[in-house]
């Protein structure tokens, strides 16, 4: 009994199942439970001979090869309601069997091109409540032939693989409901033969193009396989672009109109057909005649309304339609751009704006004002080459006698990043319509164009590069003389500076340090030198301060109410007490070394005395005229 005993329990524990999950053995299919449990990731010991596994309503948050290796036999995979934020690459890749494949409820943002790899025969994919703004266009090759339903509702997709969807004659249904898609590819749903329900509820299509699908709801019992068609929470726009669909009877559905105004709220099929209707385009403003300078950019625009929306293109002077290449744009709101323009572009343009209502034209005029080119001769067919200031200008301003010689061109006032330049008025016989000041460096082979109005004869060049050769021609741009010729032009003269070397950073900080240095030093001494000498003025005045005499008292009256003043009483003349030793810089006494600042400190009072009250104590004048009496302090 032993040996069977424990034969059984080895393979009851080489088929352990999660400890968190439940696990069914059915016949021969094995069945694996582990909703609801709380889980962060894919348990790592589920039975690799799982047909059935349940994982919904956990908390797993990224999927990787490890979690399904070897699982060759797994059909169903179910996957809902978790976290799951990223697909590793190839994380089915050995997934061969599976049929269903439920992602739905996650927090998916995107999907890539190997996100999906492996499961080559599955059926059901559910990618619905997920946050999907992108799927890659080849995450659906794998299972293009075997794919039935594909949902990808409430999501964020504005465009999903349309060529992969396309291409999967088997599917069924095929719910884009409750996305950001406006638009639908012409013909996208041609080759969906099998399909019996479309679901494009609330989205953001303007209208539909027609489609040979979407006849098959039509009539449900003479179509074989009728389509369940449902577009309703759309802004559609009633006009002639949906007239078709309007004809498609389909009394069951709740379509309303969006626009335009007057069909705005309406029910879809309960619109007349004769009031499906289109406005056809009208040109409402467009560049009428451009001029631009050879080698510069061509900016032709054209507007046009009508609806719907007309679509624009451009013919150019060859009858021939201008389409995007790497000189030219054309943009869908009208505009023509040309990057660099020569000769063989100017001509007449048409701008042609159309929609199923009709179409508009407008006509558009572009002259190319010639430079000149080697002494105004023509290259092949007549027509000018591309300037060059080093082979054309200069070399005609060299090589050619008939130059007048009055107008001279000087470049003066050269710094390291500016120069002026300076020319002439020229012949006043020949009429100047406006300068062009080209020029190039050393540094930069770009040629370098200036326009200056005919009035002036002066321009400041900037931002030039420090320490570099510039070569610099003068040209006098004269009107045409009929509509069909080129604008002339004529050399006036050519000139070569050079800008000086830039200062170093170097040089002007030291300068700075050392000139904040001297000041700091200068300041210093200054400030040392004052303070010793006062240090000075006051051990002197110290030292002459025992020699001071005491001060006089003479003249001692009171005041009374109007009275005669008694005589004061006679008193026997004493010794005047010690009196205590006063710093000389207070004190008013004539004696010693003090006497000079005494002065100057009695005068300055007596001239205060005399501008408040317009008069001058005649003590205070003769202590400031320099008289040798001390001054007396007295009581009034």
């Amino acid at each position: 009994m032993a040996p069977p005993l424990l034969l059984l329990l080895l393979a009851s524990g080489a088929a352990a199942c999660p400890l968190p999950c439940v696990c069914q053995n059915l016949s021969e299919s094995l069945s694996t439970l582990c909703a609801h449990r709380g889980l962060l990731f894919v348990p790592p010991n589920v039975d690799r001979r799982t047909v059935e596994l349940r994982l919904a309503d956990n908390f797993i948050q990224a999927l990787g090869p490890p979690d399904f290796r070897n699982m060759t036999g797994l059909v169903d995979l179910t996957l809902s309601r978790n976290a799951i934020t990223r697909i590793g690459a190839r994380s089915f890749g050995d997934l061969e069997s599976l049929r269903s494949l439920h992602l739905d409820g996650n927090r998916l943002v995107e999907l890539g091109s190997s996100s999906l790899r492996g499961p080559v025969n599955l059926q059901h994919l559910i990618l619905s409540g997920n946050q999907l703004g992108r799927i890659a266009p080849g995450a659906f090759d794998d299972f293009l032939d075997s794919l039935e339903d594909l949902d990808v509702s409430y999501n964020n997709l504005r465009q999903v693989p349309w060529a992969g969807i396309g291409a999967m004659p088997a599917l069924h249904t095929l719910n884009l409901d409750h996305n950001l898609i406006d638009a639908l590819p012409p013909g996208v749903f041609a080759q969906l033969s099998q399909l019996s329900r479309l679901d494009l509820t609330s989205n953001r299509l303007a209208t539909l193009a027609p489609d040979p699908l979407f006849s098959r709801g039509r009539d449900a019992e003479a179509s074989p396989s009728p389509l369940v068609l449902s577009f309703s929470g759309n802004p559609l726009h009633c006009n002639c672009e949906l007239l078709w669909l309007r004809r498609l009877a389909r009394p069951d559905d709740l379509e309303t109109c969006a626009s335009p105004p007057a069909l705005a709220g309406r029910y879809f099929w309960a619109v007349p057909e004769g009031e499906f209707s289109c406005e056809p385009p009208l040109i409402a403003r467009h560049t009428q005649r451009l001029w631009v300078l050879e080698g510069q950019r061509a900016t032709l625009r054209c507007r046009a309304l009508g609806d719907p929306v007309p679509t624009m293109h451009w013919v150019g002077p060859d009858d021939r339609l201008v389409g995007n290449s790497s000189r030219a744009w054309a943009f869908p709101n009208g505009t023509l751009e040309i990057g660099v323009t020569g000769a063989g572009d100017a001509g007449a343009y048409t701008c042609i704006a159309t929609n199923p209502a009709g179409e508009a034209t407008a006509r558009v005029e572009l002259r190319v004002l010639a430079l000149p080119h080697g002494g105004n001769t023509s290259a092949e067919g007549g027509r000018p080459g591309p300037s060059d200031i080093a082979a054309s200008a200069r070399t005609a301003a060299e090589g050619e006698g008939t130059l007048e010689s009055e107008p001279v061109v000087q470049v003066t006032e050269v710094t390291a990043t500016s120069g002026l330049v300076s020319w002439g008025p020229g012949r006043p016989a020949d009429p100047v319509w406006m300068f062009q000041i080209q020029y190039n460096s050393s540094e930069d082979e770009t040629l370098i164009y200036r326009i200056v109005p005919a009035s002036s004869h002066h321009f400041l060049l900037k931002h030039l590069v420090p320490g570099a050769d510039y070569d610099l021609c003068l040209l006098a741009l004269s009107p045409a003389a009929g509509p069909s010729d080129l604008t002339a032009t004529r050399l006036l003269g050519c000139a070569h500076f050079s800008t000086l070397p830039a200062t170093p950073l170097c040089h002007a900080l030291q300068a700075h340090v050392l000139g904040g240095t001297l000041t700091v030093a200068v300041g210093g001494v200054l400030v040392a030198a004052l303070l010793v000498f006062t240090v000075a003025l006051l051990v002197r005045g110290r030292g002459a301060g025992n020699g001071r005499l005491p001060l006089k008292l003479s003249h001692v009256q009171s005041q009374t109410n109007g009275g005669t003043s008694p005589m004061p009483k006679s008193h026997p003349p004493r010794s005047p007490p010690p009196r205590p030793q006063r710093s000389c810089s207070l004190d008013l006494g004539d004696t010693g070394g003090c006497y000079g600042y005494a002065r100057r400190l009695g005068g300055a009072w007596a001239r205060r005395s005399h501008s408040v009250h317009g008069g001058l104590l005649g003590a205070g004048c003769r202590g400031v005229g320099g008289s040798t009496e001390r001054l007396e302090e007295s009581v009034v």
